[in-house]
């Protein structure tokens, strides 16, 4: 438990404890900057905060997953590097506050734990920066709404860890609940709950690959999503209907109109998931998963052999409803969408199968989903 470790470390318990769960994109692939929908998972695998406040005005930071303790005085906010550099998550929460008119604490003991893999695509980054929210607020005596949670971890994620991240990652993260995934409408952003049939698993198999030009293709396609946009006549693809981008295909570079297409398709798949999912039909949705994937392949391209292969070999395997890549692309990866008896030995054939394809196993992660995040231990 993570107060044993606290006490361990910092020779006392600690006051506060939060958590959050890592994220699974399950459709709603690019759509999310395209100011389309999106549908995501919260899991249950977990970032854990631990934080007392003390009288000295240090802020000392510690995680389970690293030895020593890093302390700054209070006050200095500056990025981090090097091994350091994990701390940047809970910085950049704190620089984040005033802009939302809420109080941080000066003086403080932090610990991190966590049982979420580190780089399988499931978004610890989030993971850390809501449960380091939900601690700091505490303990400062705030308690804004869970808009504002979200909107506090997306910028501090964007403006001082650098990544441009959209509100995916911190709103599924937030508003994530047991037995439920969660839409949202990116424009808005709007949040809401949309329930998940009995019996759904997740299987997560982690390629470990990445493109070495990664940073340059997701900006290319950024770029070519703005360009069809602009095109159009709208701000954002989100804007534009099946008919109108048929009309338009000759106006359009063969890249940018497949481009446009994946995602003018893929946010009718996210509403069509909606519709599936509520009427309990797993296996339409497992449809449009697989056709998320294709689209991915073909039109947006941002898959690898490595995840067509697993998304292939899932997609036909017994007990499986559908497979996709998960996340931005590029390599990373995919998710199975399963029932109750797919299991561990038929997981590791299909890892079996790939390390004979490309030479090494991929990670496989078991999950189902779980709370969003939580204050599990308040001040007195």
């Amino acid at each position: 438990m993570i107060a044993a470790k606290f006490r361990a470390l910092y020779g006392r318990d600690p006051a506060i404890i939060a958590q959050a769960p890592g994220r699974l994109e399950f459709i709603g692939n690019h759509t999310d900057y395209n100011g389309g929908s999106v549908l995501g998972a919260s899991i249950d695998r977990t970032v854990e905060v631990a934080l007392a406040r003390n009288p000295d005005g240090a802020r000392r930071f510690a995680s389970d997953g690293r030895s020593g303790i890093v302390a700054l005085p209070a006050g200095r906010l500056e990025k981090q590097s090097g091994p350091d550099a994990w701390i940047n998550y809970p910085l950049g929460v704190l620089a984040a506050l005033p802009s939302f008119g809420l109080r941080s604490p000066a003086g403080f003991d932090f610990l991190a734990a966590s049982d979420l893999p580190v780089g399988a695509g499931l978004s610890s980054s989030a993971a850390i920066e809501l449960a380091s929210a939900l601690a700091f607020l505490a303990a400062a005596g705030e308690s804004p709404p869970r808009e504002t949670l979200v909107k506090l971890a997306r910028q501090a994620e964007n403006d001082f860890v650098g990544v441009p991240c959209g509100i995916l990652d911190q709103g599924v993260s937030g508003f994530g609940r047991t037995d439920h995934l969660v839409f949202i409408d990116c424009r808005g952003p709007r949040f809401a709950l949309v329930p998940l049939p009995a019996g759904a698993h997740f299987w997560i198999f982690n390629t470990h690959t990445r493109h070495a030009l990664v940073d340059g293709l997701y900006a290319a396609r950024h770029r070519e999503c703005l360009e069809a946009a602009q095109v159009l006549g709208v701000p954002l693809l989100a804007d534009v209907t099946p008919t109108m981008l048929a009309a338009a295909e000759t106006k359009l570079t063969p890249e940018v109109f497949h481009r446009a297409r994946h995602v003018v398709d893929e946010i009718a798949r996210v509403d069509a998931a909606v519709t599936a999912l509520r009427g309990g039909d797993l296996p339409a949705v497992g449809r449009l998963l697989n056709a998320s994937h294709r689209s991915s392949r073909r039109l947006f391209e941002n898959s690898t052999a490595e995840l067509d292969f697993l998304a292939d070999a899932l997609a036909g395997a017994p007990h499986v409803y559908g497979a996709r890549l998960t996340g931005g692309g590029f390599g990373g990866a995919v998710m199975a969408l399963t029932d109750g008896d797919f299991g561990e030995a038929q997981a590791a054939t299909v890892a079996a199968d790939y390390e004979k394809r490309f030479g090494s196993a991929p990670d496989i992660l078991h999950a189902r989903t779980g709370n969003g995040a939580e204050l599990l231990k308040g001040p007195a």
